[in-house]
This record gives C-alpha cells, sequence and structure tokens, in this order.
C-alpha cells in the first residue's frame, strides 16, 4: 500500500479527541517542544483498545495546546486480529506491533517514537527525545 492510499484508508481515532481536564500548564516543556514546526505526527490506535482510550485523548489535547494544525497529525485506526496481531495501515512499513504508537518525523525522517508500553505520558515521552 502506497503512502497516498494510507492516508485515504486512514480514518479518525475518536480516543485522540482532545481530553479537556488536560492541564496544558503542568506541561509547558512538552508542549513547547511538540510546538516545533515542521514535526509531523503519525499516530496508530483502537478505539477499541483500552491503553488508546487511556492515553490517546491527553496527547490529542498537548498537540491541540501546541497548535499543531491538523494536517500534520495522521490517524491509523488499527484493529487487531485473533492471533494478537495488528492490522491497519502503514503497520507493516513502520514495524507496528504494539498500540498506542506515534512516530514523529522531520522532514520524513523519524526522529523520535512512542510505544504503548513507555513509563512516561506521551507528550512527554516524546518531548524529551525532540
Amino acid at each position: 500500500m502506497s503512502e497516498a492510499d494510507a492516508e485515504t484508508e486512514a480514518g479518525t481515532l475518536e480516543t485522540m479527541r482532545p481530553n479537556p481536564a488536560w492541564d496544558a500548564d503542568s506541561y509547558e516543556d512538552a508542549v513547547e517542544a511538540l510546538s516545533e514546526d515542521g514535526l509531523v505526527f503519525r499516530v496508530w490506535g483502537g478505539d477499541w483498545c483500552g491503553d488508546c482510550r487511556g492515553q490517546l485523548p491527553d496527547f490529542g489535547a498537548a498537540l491541540d495546546a501546541a497548535g499543531v494544525p491538523e494536517e500534520r497529525v495522521h490517524h491509523y485506526p488499527v484493529e487487531k486480529e485473533d492471533d494478537g496481531s495488528k492490522t491497519g495501515p502503514l503497520v507493516e512499513e513502520y514495524g507496528i506491533e504494539l498500540i498506542p504508537t506515534v512516530v514523529v518525523e522531520r522532514d520524513g525522517e523519524e526522529v523520535a517514537r512512542y510505544v504503548e508500553d513507555e513509563r512516561a505520558p506521551i507528550a512527554v515521552y516524546l518531548a524529551e527525545r525532540l
């Protein structure tokens, strides 16, 4: 599948709807790092996934607070097969095994990646690597 086809197939993750209770003032450094011009955020998740429901609303709020335009945030809804493997747009191309996974790119190159089991919130984890 080409990237353009994946963009067409990609949908919207309801779990990326910003958490209205998230406090941007408590995460100023993360918000500043995420607001860097030219960063593209690729988010794999599933609205059926408990980890995604727990983590992505805060990340959506962080992106919102950082003023990241919608065209730089790409959602890739993922389904889980009976054997536990994940299927969906660009899953194989990006080696997605756990969700949520967020890949940050600059000029088409991956500069940071968050995978489900990290011990920090998504925005904080990525900001520390940008």
